[in-house]
Parts: C-alpha cells; structure tokens; sequence
C-alpha cells in the first residue's frame, strides 16, 4: 500500500475512533502499523 493512502485511511479511522489529542495520536499510529503490516 502506498504511503500517502496509508496515512489517508489510519488519519479517518483515528478522527473517527480517537477521543482526546493522545487518543487520535495513538489510534493513528496503530492503524498506520496496522496497513503497513498487510
């Protein structure tokens, strides 16, 4: 997957999934993992 879809998609899921400031940041970084790993 490329670089720039991968940062698109895990940045809607954290907007979408992420609570506060740390929350989105974590959400992110996870689902950024998540998308590279497949």
């Amino acid at each position: 997957m490329q670089n720039w879809l991968r940062a698109i998609i895990a940045g809607y899921g954290a907007k979408k999934l992420g609570g506060g400031c740390i929350g989105t940041i974590l959400v992110f970084v996870i689902l950024y993992y998540l998308l590279g790993y497949c």
